[in-house]
């Protein structure tokens, strides 16, 4: 009759709350019945996932030099090309006349983009498996809808700032998109971060002001030619990018959060769908075409403007 009593009821108390604390995190993952069976064979034998984990490690590695590198050459080029197409004058002696299109140039970023994002896609499904849908629901309209508005709004304000400031100040003040991020986390979504991350913010912020004010004392002093009124002016419009691009990514971190699982190539190809579907809605294209039928070497310019945001956006997507 002693014998009816098992000490190992603690044994399988402790399996059952392995199942439960494992259960959450394997549904988040999408047609994980491979990696479920895996996780079984290990619990059985102890040793099996140490064999691959150094080549796993390096290929994390490799990818985030390629993606990284991706990004400097990408977006280095797009930069070049940014401030080229806001200050070269084109057309004959004379008749100069500079590109004043940036809605045009957005929308054909964001058509070249999102064409780039559904083969990515495409690339990144596993074979065998179906393809995700770019929009999986109609409760994440609206968040794509608000970053595809936000994002289609940040860049006109952005070149709207180049009339009043210089490219290097607009870079830099590009640096400190951490801060409106930060903000717009900790107001509008209520989150909250370890102290580490706000200094570091504060770092960051600080030393770029640091370095934009005693560049502009030393410009000041060498030349007046531009007056404060246009630099306040300037420097409002750049604030105003600084916070649409803040509400973007901040947007996208909720998107991702809410939404699970949702891909990066997901979120590209849809974000730039939305966006080129608003500035095209918004967009007079008689301007910006007649322009370009005047000048044609523009062409080449937003071309490839266009298609090094796109290759731009799949390494920094390769790189989350």
């Amino acid at each position: 009759m002693a014998r009816s009593k098992q000490p190992a009821v603690k044994r399988e108390s402790s399996s059952e709350y392995f199942n439960k604390k494992t259960a959450d995190w394997e549904k988040t993952i999408d047609g994980a019945s491979k990696e479920k069976q895996a996780n079984g064979h290990v619990a059985n034998g102890g040793a099996k996932p140490a064999k691959g984990s150094p080549a796993k490690n390096e290929a994390g590695v490799v990818q985030l030099v390629i993606a990284v590198a991706g990004i400097y050459a990408s977006f280095l080029t797009w930069a070049y090309l940014q401030e080229k197409l806001t200050t070269t004058q084109y057309g004959p002696e004379g008749a100069k006349e500079v590109w004043r299109f940036p809605v045009f140039l957005n929308t054909v970023q964001s058509l070249f983009a999102a064409t780039v994002g559904l083969f990515y896609l495409l690339a990144s499904t596993p074979r065998g498996q179906a393809v995700p849908p770019v929009i999986p629901s109609s409760a994440i309209l609206f968040p794509l809808a608000l970053v595809a508005v936000t994002s289609s709004l940040a860049s006109p304000f952005g070149y709207a700032s180049l009339a009043h400031i210089d490219y290097i100040t607009f870079l830099l003040a590009k640096s400190c998109k951490l801060l409106p991020v930060m903000f717009l986390h900790i107001t509008v979504f209520r989150k909250r971060y370890p102290l580490y991350k706000y200094l570091v913010v504060a770092a960051v912020t600080a030393g770029v002001a640091v370095f934009t004010l005693h560049s502009g004392k030393k410009h000041k002093s060498s030349s007046k030619s531009r007056d404060d009124a246009s630099l306040a002016w300037g420097l409002l419009l750049l604030g105003i990018n600084l916070l649409f691009d803040g509400l973007t990514n901040s947007t996208q971190d909720y998107i991702f959060q809410t939404f699970r699982p949702y891909s990066g190539p997901q979120m590209m190809c849809a974000n730039n769908m939305m966006s080129t579907l608003v500035t095209g809605v918004y967009l007079l294209l008689r301007a910006a075409l007649d322009f370009m039928a005047r000048y044609p070497a523009v062409w080449r310019d937003v071309l490839c403007f266009a298609a090094c945001g796109a290759v731009g956006q799949v390494f920094i997507w390769l790189s989350v």
